[in-house]
């Protein structure tokens, strides 16, 4: 083989190496942003309005 052809032989498997670990990257990514990341058991805490609030609009 000669040396250029060696070369280019490299670069296209560096290229491929590269693009994969982007695209792993991505997908890790991806997975880590719609994945539900805390699940809580129901009932644990419960969500209310400050007391007085509800009602007290201006006007």
């Amino acid at each position: 083989m000669t040396m250029a052809g060696d070369a280019g032989s490299r670069a296209t498997r560096e290229l491929l190496l590269v693009l994969a670990i982007a695209g792993a990257g991505l997908v890790l990514a991806m997975v880590a942003a719609f994945a539900p990341w805390h699940p809580a058991p129901a009932g644990l805490v419960g969500l209310h309005p400050p007391a007085g609030a509800a009602g007290d609009a201006a006007g």
